[in-house]
């Protein structure tokens, strides 16, 4: 395609070149505080930043916390004040980690209000410290059901429901009888760790009143269309209009993808980056349906998505800049090929950038389509697109493509606009283009490999294995953890390796080879896990 010929052409020059960093540099330094230290919380970010020479500096893995061991907050705030501040062009800042130390911990009322205000005080020193810093946050509006933690399975169901219809007069009965089944040290532990949230959401918008931070993301985790968050979304909502605050704060279905919104956002804002994309879904069937554990359209969800990363979304497929291919539709006979086919044309035409996202509209997968992600890997469609995810929710899946393909499209402007204005040479672009590349194979493979592969076909193997010994699929023992890692890595090679080799389609890849693939369950469950590798020059 025209804006990507300067890359397309050049995958001979496989692998970071010496001295190409040198020649332009990181032009934007990003201080990074995630949600916490699971894969699309912490890895997909930071990979993500390195198609786009965007430096991410993040807190010491081990200070992140563990599933339901609290991230280290103090520490992670002694380390913040360590850093060289005034170097830094912006921050991606989760609330929620430096108020409770992660997403797990904020959904229990084990640390005080007042000391997550405390705590989530450090954005201000942050700001006095650098008042050129632009800040971009994100606090979780609080999903309905508890986590799944292996001590709670009595009742946590139970618990969830209530959530859902508790606020609805008409279920009083229902209300009290559920009332009666849970435990009430753990609904109260429940409702007050809202109410704290919630308070913590409104602390996020004061900094953006005050000017401290320059633009939120307030998330909607796990949620159906009606349930008590309903009433702490729509306060939000009503704040955020009565403040005039419509252009700096986003309310929106997700959680774990937001750190890839906010660094987009953050590309967009430094480089002055705001193409045009036209969304198209493979029917208005899926795109209007509300797809499971959010509570809103997937048309909406995508909208939200673009906006949040500064795109401008566009109906006129002629004024597109990408082309944004959303595919809910794998029940349905046939759609899988055709729109696989719709795609592959797109991208054989070369005008036009391409993300794609996969999402399961049943909820029950949480990986990509078979038939779907075949045929495209057959055309080779996947080493020439922008971006790609097809893992868990809408939210996730939308949430990791579109920034996927944002980033990659920012480094390709980049380098066309140096180029323009002659501020590097045709050789220098080569080698950072070339290094670009390399970043941007790695991580559509690691999407292929761990949202499809791992997801898809690894992982309900892996499950049904721990059916059959009865083990908590939920909390692993160590000893369980490492003979599912060890089943899931041999099950996982050989289809890692010939995804690897046929990545090119009919082509022959003779660019690079898989080498030390890892494969781990970071929190004990097979729900998430992280995936790397080396690409190793032919």
């Amino acid at each position: 395609m025209m804006k990507r010929a300067i890359g397309l052409l050049l995958l001979a020059l496989w692998g970071t070149v010496l001295g190409a960093q040198s020649l332009v540099g990181f032009k934007c330094k990003v201080l990074f505080i995630p949600l916490d230290e699971r894969p699309p919380c912490f890895q997909f970010p930071l990979k993500m930043s390195e198609i786009g020479k965007i430096e991410m500096v993040a807190p010491p893995r081990e200070l992140l916390g563990r599933f339901t061991t609290p991230g280290q907050c103090e520490a992670i705030i002694s380390w913040i004040e360590k850093q060289p501040l005034e170097q830094f062009d912006a921050a991606i800042v989760s609330l929620d980690m430096l108020a409770y130390g992660g997403l797990v911990s904020s959904r229990v009322a084990d640390t005080p209000l007042e000391v997550a205000l405390k705590r989530a005080a450090i954005i201000r020193k942050i700001r006095s410290l650098n008042p050129r810093i632009r800040i971009y946050g994100s606090s979780v509006i609080m999903r309905l059901a508890p986590t799944a933690d292996g001590k709670n399975e009595a009742y946590r169901e139970k618990l969830a429901k209530w959530a859902e219809i508790s606020a609805d007069p008409i279920q009083a009965s229902q209300t009290q009888d559920l009332e009666k089944q849970i435990p009430s040290a753990a609904l109260q532990n429940y409702i007050g760790a809202r109410q704290r949230n919630l308070q913590i959401n409104n602390y996020a918008l004061n900094l953006l009143v005050e000017g401290v931070m320059d633009y939120l993301i307030l998330s909607q985790d796990d949620a159906k269309p009606r349930g008590v968050h309903v009433r702490d979304r729509e306060s939000l909502l009503q704040r955020i209009r009565e403040e005039k605050l419509e252009s700096k704060a986003a309310v929106q279905p997700g959680a774990d993808e937001v750190s890839m919104l906010l660094l987009a956002r953050v590309a967009s804002d430094q480089y002055q980056y705001r193409p045009k994309v036209k969304a198209i879904y493979a029917s208005e069937a899926s795109a209007n349906k509300v797809m499971p554990y959010e509570d809103r359209s997937m048309r909406q969800t995508v909208s939200f998505h673009l906006k949040a990363v500064g795109a401008q979304e566009v109906e006129d497929e002629a004024q597109a800049e990408l082309l944004f291919f959303v595919f809910a539709d794998r029940f349905t006979p046939g759609l899988a090929t055709t729109f696989a086919q719709k795609i592959q044309n797109e991208v054989k035409k070369g005008q036009k950038g391409v993300i794609i996202a996969d999402v399961d509209p049943l909820g029950d997968v949480q990986g990509g389509d078979t038939t779907f992600t075949e045929t495209l890997k057959k055309a080779g469609v996947f080493a020439k697109i922008n971006g790609y995810a097809c893992w868990n929710t809408a939210g996730n899946t939308i949430g990791t493509a579109l920034p996927h393909g944002f980033v990659y499209s920012m480094a390709q402007f980049r380098l066309r606009q140096a180029l323009a204005q002659k501020t590097i040479k045709p050789k220098a672009a080569r080698q950072m283009q070339s290094a670009n590349q390399a970043k941007q194979n790695w991580f559509t493979l690691n999407r292929l490999l761990d949202d499809y592969a791992y997801h898809s076909l690894v992982r309900p193997i892996l499950q049904a294995k721990m059916r059959e010994k009865k083990w908590n699929a939920f909390r692993l023992s160590l000893e369980q953890s490492a003979a599912i890692e060890k089943e899931g890595l041999d099950l996982l090679l050989p289809i890692a390796e010939k995804t690897v080799r046929g990545f090119f389609g009919p082509k022959k890849n003779t660019y690079f080879e898989l080498d030390q693939l890892k494969f781990v369950l970071p929190w004990g469950r097979t729900f998430e896990a992280e995936i790397d590798f080396q690409l190793k020059k032919l």
